[in-house]
Protein backbone atom coordinates (compact mmCIF):
# COMPACT_ATOMS: atom_id res chain seq x y z
CA UNK A 1 0.00 0.00 0.00
CA UNK A 2 1.55 3.30 -1.23
CA UNK A 3 1.55 6.41 1.37
CA UNK A 4 -0.49 9.02 0.84
CA UNK A 5 1.17 11.84 -0.29
CA UNK A 6 1.54 14.43 2.05
CA UNK A 7 0.93 12.23 5.29
CA UNK A 8 4.33 12.76 7.05
CA UNK A 9 3.91 16.40 6.79
CA UNK A 10 0.38 15.88 8.35
CA UNK A 11 1.47 13.77 11.30
CA UNK A 12 4.38 16.39 11.91
CA UNK A 13 1.99 19.00 12.36
CA UNK A 14 -0.38 17.24 14.11
CA UNK A 15 2.43 16.77 16.92
CA UNK A 16 3.36 20.66 16.71
CA UNK A 17 0.20 21.07 17.29
CA UNK A 18 -0.75 19.33 20.01
CA UNK A 19 2.82 20.46 22.02
CA UNK A 20 1.59 24.05 20.97
CA UNK A 21 -1.29 23.60 23.16
CA UNK A 22 0.10 21.81 26.39
CA UNK A 23 1.47 24.48 28.80
CA UNK A 24 5.26 24.91 28.83
CA UNK A 25 7.47 23.26 31.75
CA UNK A 26 10.11 25.71 31.99
CA UNK A 27 11.94 25.97 35.23
CA UNK A 28 13.03 29.86 35.95
CA UNK A 29 16.90 28.64 37.74
CA UNK A 30 17.57 31.50 39.45
CA UNK A 31 14.39 31.76 41.21
CA UNK A 32 13.88 27.96 41.64
CA UNK A 33 16.68 25.72 42.33
CA UNK A 34 16.25 21.77 40.69
CA UNK A 35 15.86 18.99 42.56
CA UNK A 36 18.68 17.33 42.23
CA UNK A 37 19.06 13.01 42.39
CA UNK A 38 20.40 11.96 45.40
CA UNK A 39 24.46 11.67 45.22
CA UNK A 40 24.43 13.84 42.03
CA UNK A 41 27.97 14.79 41.30
CA UNK A 42 28.31 18.24 41.39
CA UNK A 43 31.86 19.25 42.64
CA UNK A 44 34.53 17.27 44.66
CA UNK A 45 34.71 18.00 48.40
CA UNK A 46 37.66 17.45 50.90
CA UNK A 47 37.45 16.00 54.59
CA UNK A 48 40.87 17.28 55.17
CA UNK A 49 41.21 15.06 58.68
CA UNK A 50 41.01 12.04 56.58
CA UNK A 51 43.84 13.17 54.37
CA UNK A 52 47.23 11.28 54.79
CA UNK A 53 48.73 12.73 51.29
CA UNK A 54 49.72 9.30 50.06
CA UNK A 55 48.82 11.34 46.62
CA UNK A 56 47.07 8.72 45.53
CA UNK A 57 44.10 11.42 43.90
CA UNK A 58 46.68 12.87 42.31
CA UNK A 59 48.93 10.34 40.64
CA UNK A 60 45.59 8.51 39.26
CA UNK A 61 43.42 11.91 38.29
CA UNK A 62 43.73 11.35 34.23
CA UNK A 63 43.74 15.36 33.92
CA UNK A 64 46.87 16.16 36.33
CA UNK A 65 44.17 18.73 37.70
CA UNK A 66 44.90 17.77 41.81
CA UNK A 67 47.93 20.04 43.24
CA UNK A 68 48.96 18.53 46.54
CA UNK A 69 51.87 20.11 48.45
CA UNK A 70 52.97 18.44 52.13
CA UNK A 71 56.03 18.51 54.78
CA UNK A 72 57.22 16.15 57.29
CA UNK A 73 57.01 16.72 60.56
CA UNK A 74 58.66 14.73 63.68
CA UNK A 75 56.26 13.69 66.14
CA UNK A 76 57.55 12.32 69.81
CA UNK A 77 57.41 8.96 70.63
CA UNK A 78 53.88 8.16 72.49
CA UNK A 79 55.06 6.50 75.32
CA UNK A 80 58.26 6.97 76.91
CA UNK A 81 61.79 4.87 75.72
CA UNK A 82 59.49 5.25 72.20
CA UNK A 83 61.12 6.19 69.18
CA UNK A 84 60.00 9.72 66.96
CA UNK A 85 57.96 9.43 64.22
CA UNK A 86 57.66 11.81 60.90
CA UNK A 87 54.24 11.85 59.32
CA UNK A 88 52.85 14.11 56.34
CA UNK A 89 51.26 17.33 57.04
CA UNK A 90 48.99 18.40 54.39
CA UNK A 91 50.56 22.17 52.99
CA UNK A 92 48.36 22.82 49.86
CA UNK A 93 45.11 20.70 48.01
CA UNK A 94 43.50 22.34 45.20
CA UNK A 95 41.88 21.05 42.44
CA UNK A 96 41.56 22.95 38.91
CA UNK A 97 37.90 22.37 38.27
CA UNK A 98 38.62 23.96 35.00
CA UNK A 99 40.53 20.60 33.81
CA UNK A 100 38.90 18.25 35.66
CA UNK A 101 36.51 16.19 33.65
CA UNK A 102 34.49 14.76 37.19
CA UNK A 103 35.23 11.02 36.53
CA UNK A 104 35.50 10.19 40.00
CA UNK A 105 38.61 8.64 39.77
CA UNK A 106 40.35 10.88 42.49
CA UNK A 107 37.21 9.84 45.21
CA UNK A 108 37.49 5.91 44.29
CA UNK A 109 40.87 5.46 45.04
CA UNK A 110 40.84 7.71 48.01
CA UNK A 111 41.76 4.82 51.08
CA UNK A 112 41.10 7.10 53.80
CA UNK A 113 37.85 8.77 52.48
CA UNK A 114 38.63 12.46 52.36
CA UNK A 115 37.01 13.22 48.90
CA UNK A 116 33.81 13.30 48.57
CA UNK A 117 30.98 14.25 45.97
CA UNK A 118 29.21 17.17 46.72
CA UNK A 119 26.11 18.39 44.96
CA UNK A 120 26.75 22.04 44.73
CA UNK A 121 26.74 23.39 41.16
CA UNK A 122 27.44 26.62 41.78
CA UNK A 123 30.61 27.48 41.69
CA UNK A 124 30.84 29.33 38.21
CA UNK A 125 33.77 31.99 38.09
CA UNK A 126 34.16 34.93 35.33
CA UNK A 127 37.90 34.49 35.02
CA UNK A 128 39.18 30.82 33.99
CA UNK A 129 42.22 31.28 36.38
CA UNK A 130 39.90 31.68 39.62
CA UNK A 131 38.27 28.04 39.35
CA UNK A 132 41.58 26.40 41.08
CA UNK A 133 39.78 26.01 44.47
CA UNK A 134 42.39 25.63 47.23
CA UNK A 135 41.51 23.49 50.27
CA UNK A 136 39.57 26.29 52.37
CA UNK A 137 36.52 26.39 49.64
CA UNK A 138 36.74 22.64 49.33
CA UNK A 139 36.39 21.63 52.80
CA UNK A 140 33.50 24.30 53.11
CA UNK A 141 31.77 22.11 50.38
CA UNK A 142 32.58 18.78 52.54
CA UNK A 143 29.42 20.32 54.58
CA UNK A 144 27.24 19.97 51.66
CA UNK A 145 27.63 16.13 50.89
CA UNK A 146 24.89 14.78 51.80
CA UNK A 147 24.67 11.53 54.78
CA UNK A 148 25.14 7.78 52.84
CA UNK A 149 21.98 6.01 52.31
CA UNK A 150 20.57 4.11 54.77
CA UNK A 151 21.76 -0.13 54.70
CA UNK A 152 19.46 -2.57 53.53
CA UNK A 153 17.71 -4.00 56.99
CA UNK A 154 18.39 -7.90 55.91
CA UNK A 155 21.53 -6.92 55.00
CA UNK A 156 24.43 -8.76 57.19
CA UNK A 157 26.17 -6.54 59.40
CA UNK A 158 29.59 -4.94 57.91
CA UNK A 159 32.47 -7.42 59.39
CA UNK A 160 33.85 -4.47 60.91
CA UNK A 161 30.90 -3.45 63.00
CA UNK A 162 30.47 -7.19 64.31
CA UNK A 163 34.07 -7.31 65.24
CA UNK A 164 34.04 -3.89 67.30
CA UNK A 165 30.57 -5.31 68.86
CA UNK A 166 32.26 -8.54 69.68
CA UNK A 167 35.38 -6.45 71.44
CA UNK A 168 33.07 -4.31 73.26
CA UNK A 169 30.86 -6.59 74.50
CA UNK A 170 34.03 -8.72 76.04
CA UNK A 171 35.35 -5.49 77.53
CA UNK A 172 32.03 -4.95 78.98
CA UNK A 173 31.65 -8.75 80.58
CA UNK A 174 34.97 -8.23 81.83
CA UNK A 175 34.30 -5.02 83.61
CA UNK A 176 30.89 -6.38 84.44
CA UNK A 177 32.89 -9.39 86.24
CA UNK A 178 35.70 -7.37 87.74
CA UNK A 179 33.87 -4.08 88.80
CA UNK A 180 36.92 -2.18 90.65
CA UNK A 181 38.71 -2.78 87.20
CA UNK A 182 37.37 0.48 86.24
CA UNK A 183 39.43 2.38 89.17
CA UNK A 184 42.52 1.08 88.22
CA UNK A 185 42.82 2.01 84.86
Amino acid sequence: MAPIPGSGLAKGLAVTLRTMTRKSVTAQYPDTQPELPPRSRGVIGLFEENCTVCMLCARECPDWCIYIDSHKETVPPAAPGGRERSRNVLDRFAIDFSLCMYCGICIEVCPFDALFWSPEFEYAETDIRDLTHERDKLREWMWTVPAPPALDPGAEEPKEVATARKTADKLAAAQADDPGQEGRA
